[in-house]
């Protein structure tokens, strides 16, 4: 399926296992931590980890700019494998805290901002996928899916600017495609999807909300919309990205 709608099914997850096993990074945020609550009060989930900067057990903590995290994550997963589903609902567009804002133009590049929108958008998830994607089950459908945006499609590219953040999930959505044609050799039945939720009201958007001409999302209705899409994807359409409504943005 190269464009159009994918089947959703309202999040039922009748599509997977009636005992999944499923992890969620960044289950502390604004989706993330509306996925984490929707999917541990989920009837066919049996088990729900949740990764976070601020989680209390050091073995679920994840932080993209300490490497060391990304090591001791690798090595939790592989005490709780397999699993059924991972979300990774993680990336950032601002921090005051790390300094990082979006550029409305070159001038405004520099590579320090360059290199921890790469890092969190790009190689903190890419590490993170290595080490899901081996212990994705095999006897029943499974699905690593990582929230993208709408802005990191090059040929839907109209406006320029936010350069960092565009190009590092445009990365994303190549090292997503990269696992699916790979994960299709090593595991058949396994999915790779990107997701982009739409403009949510989260943190990431609160200072671009203003003025938008489209639907601002809740948390919990983000959430939703994800998982009915990861419930009505099949492998054909493994390595696309997904909006909230169904339909596959063009790379």
């Amino acid at each position: 399926m190269a464009m159009g709608d994918v089947f959703k099914t309202n999040a039922e997850l009748t599509s997977f296992t009636d005992k999944m096993r499923v992890a969620v990074f960044g289950s502390a945020g604004g989706i993330g931590s509306a996925l984490y609550n929707m999917l541990a009060a989920h009837p066919r989930v049996e088990h729900v980890f949740g990764f976070s900067r601020q989680h209390p057990d050091p073995k679920f903590q994840i932080d993209f700019l300490n490497p060391d995290s990304l090591t001791r994550a690798g090595e939790t997963l592989a005490e709780i494998a397999p699993l059924h589903l991972a979300i990774m609902a993680t990336g950032v567009l601002h921090d005051d805290r790390l300094g990082i804002t979006p550029e409305k133009s070159w001038r405004h590049l520099t590579s320090q901002n360059m290199a921890k929108n790469f890092q969190i958008n790009s190689i903190g998830p890419a590490i993170i996928a290595s080490h899901v994607l081996p212990i994705l089950a095999r006897d029943s459908k499974a699905v690593f899916a990582a929230i993208s945006a709408r802005v990191g499609s090059i040929s839907d590219n109209r406006l320029g600017g936010w350069h960092s953040y565009r190009a590092s999930k445009a990365a994303l959505n190549m090292l997503l495609k990269n696992f699916a044609l790979e994960l299709r050799h090593r595991n058949p039945a396994g999915i790779v999807l990107g997701l982009h939720p739409g403009t949510t009201d989260t943190p990431l958007s609160k200072p671009f909300q203003s003025g938008l001409g489209h639907d601002l999302f809740s948390q919990a209705d983000a959430a939703q919309h994800l998982l009915g899409v990861i419930d009505g994807a099949g492998t054909d359409i493994s390595g696309q990205v997904v909006a909230w409504d169904g339909h596959i943005i063009p790379a």
